[in-house]
């Protein structure tokens, strides 16, 4: 049975990001979280050892993410440079929105890297769905929970 991989798109910066999330994980808190799992174990009766449980728990946190990071950067999609003349991932995009004249500019990065406060959006955002393989000038209906609503791409980068 072949299990479904969800693809997962990161720019160069997000996955050193990452790589160095996951190195700072493994050779600085790993080893720290068993020193402080040694220390809390050496106080003697585990049962009521709150230093114990906590530092345990710690240590289940930072090996989760530990799994987490590694499967993200063993399976990540580089996002190349975007083409110029249609939306993929990696482009930066100035839309305008139809009914208020309002232009927005956003950069379409994967799940990992979104982050809306800063204009970044995924790939699998309504806004990005709709524009994805759209060239300059081309009018799209996005569908989004609160109704439909029309965009146009201004530019493309």
């Amino acid at each position: 049975m072949k299990e479904n991989k969800k693809e997962i798109f990161l720019t160069k910066e997000g996955l050193e990001s990452l790589e160095e999330e996951l190195k700072d994980l493994k050779l600085n808190v790993r080893p720290e979280v068993i020193s402080q799992i040694k220390e809390a174990r050496a106080q003697g009766d585990l049962s009521e050892n709150a230093e114990y449980h906590a530092a345990r728990d710690r240590q289940g946190q930072v090996e989760a993410r530990i799994k987490e990071l590694e499967y993200i950067v063993d399976n990540a999609t580089l996002i190349e440079e975007g083409k110029k003349n249609e939306v993929s991932v990696g482009s930066t995009v100035e839309i305008k929105y139809i009914d208020d004249d309002e232009i927005e500019t956003y950069s379409i990065v994967g799940s990992t890297e979104a982050d809306p406060f800063n204009n970044k959006i995924s790939n699998e955002s309504p806004i990005a769905k709709g524009i994805m393989g759209k060239k300059k000038g081309e009018v799209v209906s996005i569908d989004s929970p609160n109704g439909s609503y029309q965009i146009e791409i201004v530019s493309i980068k």
